[in-house]
């Protein structure tokens, strides 16, 4: 924005005193006032020319004039990420643009223009001061100003309070959502961590049972020795299928039971997922050596294994925790600045994370991400945000079965990040609106029309950047473009 900013604005003097009543009568704007009135407007009015090619106000400055169009063509365009963006051209007699809010009372909120204004051809303009625009219209008008404060207020405050509800919602789901998920890690540890204490306290029986069976020294430091070969073993065991796994399962029990080891069919699943085969119960009947100790052999050595097991499980189960949690920190952002260099990738696999339970079993989720992508400067909590609102709202359009591609590439110094579904689509007449506040296509009570509005701010207000729809049946996606370099903004 560097060009425009720098761009003077150059006008003629405004000149008073150069249109009269009766043809500001001729404005559409003013056809249906008194010739009182029209008179009030003249004195306190001018007017002003704008040379072709000439910027006549800039978004951004302080609305201080009310311009209405007499003779010439005009182009508004506002500011999207590094590119002007034209909004409307028009030559129509009459159209206004500026201080369009100067009959709103003060509210402490600076009034600014809402987009920038340039002169296509020579120009010429009726302008009211916006002082004098908004004396009166409060003056002359004073039910519709209450009316239009009204609108515009309402909105203001409405808008506030149902996003206010809109993110406690979201924080409330999340939380719940973040819970579910650390409840089945968390109770699968508390359950392997009970089931390893009684596997513990046996071999502790197991062990004293051989002491008593006056094992010789030497055939018990060889059994001592190959319970760590065959836990070693254990830890490197090919995974099996589930045929495999069967089929394992019937040798060690046919095994086991030929030679009357109690609870043969409960041991040999524990010495199957161990990976280990009947070579192996044969060097511990070889180093046993007396058929009386196998059997307390046998099970010293499965509950050896079960406790390796239990703690693989204790420890994948507390993994998860962690990864969860960490996740979670990611995904607020509460430990780290506001505004920062990131890696977009991080907050996408955050959010993945946190929205686990709403995208559930019946939606398939596929990344292509560009690892090699530059980091973008960003507000990592606000572009959460951006990917929650969406990621929700296409898990809803599949209604839950479908495919959820998120794919990142970079393009003109920008970093891309697609998220699509594989929904109905939105209808074409709808996706010029999906931007809009409170516009949503969700029934009552499902959705406030926020979300998408927010986005929208979020990436091009906060960002510098874009975020566009493109749909059909099939196939939706949004495009969210974020400039590698700093908004002038910031």
């Amino acid at each position: 924005m560097a060009d425009l900013e720098a761009e003077e604005i150059q006008l003629q003097p405004c000149e008073p005193g150069k249109l009269a009543a009766a043809e500001l009568r001729t404005l559409f704007l003013f056809e249906k006032l008194t010739d009182e009135q029209l008179t009030w407007i003249a004195d306190h009015g001018c007017t002003m020319h704008a040379p072709a090619g000439s910027l006549v106000l800039r978004e951004g400055d302080p609305a201080e004039k009310f311009f209405i169009l007499l003779s010439g063509t005009i182009s508004l365009f506002r500011r999207v990420g590094q590119d002007d963006v034209q909004t409307s051209r028009t030559e129509q007699r009459g159209v206004y643009m500026g201080a369009t809010q100067a009959y709103i009372r003060d509210d402490g909120v600076p009034r600014t223009y809402m987009a920038s204004m340039r002169a296509l051809d020579d120009t010429d303009f009726f302008v009211l001061s916006a002082a004098d625009f908004g004396a009166l219209m409060r003056e002359w008008f004073p039910m519709a100003i209450h009316l239009l404060e009204g609108l515009y207020l309402g909105m203001r405050s409405t808008q506030a309070a149902i996003g206010e509800r809109q993110r406690l919602t979201a924080l409330g789901a999340l939380s719940a959502g973040l819970m579910h998920e650390l409840n089945n890690p968390a109770a699968a540890a508390s359950r392997a961590t009970g089931a390893l204490r009684m596997r513990v306290a046996g071999m502790r029986h197991k062990l004293g049972m051989l002491a008593a069976g006056k094992v010789a020294a030497d055939r018990l430091d060889a059994l001592v020795e190959l319970q760590e070969e065959v836990i070693e073993k254990a830890a490197k065991a090919p995974t099996l299928t589930a045929m495999q796994t069967a089929d394992r399962e019937d040798e060690l029990g046919d095994w086991m039971a030929d030679r009357n080891v109690t609870h043969a069919w409960d041991l040999a699943p524990v010495f199957a997922q161990g990976g280990l085969d009947t070579r192996c119960l044969d060097d511990i009947e070889a180093k046993v050596g007396s058929p009386e100790l196998l059997d307390q052999a046998i099970h010293w050595i499965g509950y050896a294994l079960e406790t390796e097991q239990l703690m693989s499980d204790i420890e994948d189960a507390t993994g998860r925790v962690s990864h969860l949690v960490t996740a979670a920190k990611q995904y607020s952002q509460l430990d780290r600045a506001a505004h920062q260099w990131i890696d977009v990738h991080t907050g996408l696999d955050s959010t993945l994370v946190m929205l686990s339970h709403k995208i559930g079993d019946g939606v398939t989720v596929v990344k292509d991400y560009d690892r090699d992508l530059p980091q973008v400067p960003a507000h990592p909590a606000e572009l959460n945000q951006v990917w929650t609102n969406i990621i929700d709202n296409a898990v809803q359009a599949m209604s839950g079965a479908g495919t959820l591609t998120i794919r990142t590439t970079g393009a003109d110094e920008h970093v891309v990040v697609s998220i699509g579904d594989t929904g109905p689509g939105v209808p074409e007449e709808l996706r010029k609106r999906v931007f809009e506040p409170f516009f949503t296509t969700k029934p009552v009570g499902e959705g406030t029309g926020l979300g998408l509005d927010i986005s929208y701010r979020i990436i091009v207000n906060g960002h510098g950047g874009d975020i566009q729809l493109e749909s059909r049946p099939g196939d939706t996606r949004f495009l969210v473009r974020l400039p590698l370099t700093e908004p002038s903004s910031q």
